[in-house]
């Protein structure tokens, strides 16, 4: 499934390398298209200072009003 440029996305699961934890909200800002057999790849803003993450498809979702309101804020 092709998200959309600037959509709101959350990680579905830790990336530790970044200290990244499941749940994590970021903004796509690129699309790489994959091969046969791989998933495509995103681009993703806001989740660490100065810098993208880049990520696998089944890495991320698209968040959804109906995620936002089941969210706790502390």
């Amino acid at each position: 499934m092709l998200l959309p440029l600037f959509a709101e996305v959350e990680l579905t699961k830790d990336i530790p390398e970044y200290n990244l934890k499941k749940g994590s909200v970021g903004i796509i800002v690129e699309h790489y298209q994959m091969g046969d057999n791989q998933e495509d790849g995103y681009s993703i803003e806001g989740l660490i200072d100065q810098d993208t993450v880049e990520v696998s498809e089944s890495q991320i979702s698209l968040v959804t009003k109906k995620s936002k309101e089941n969210k706790v804020f502390v």
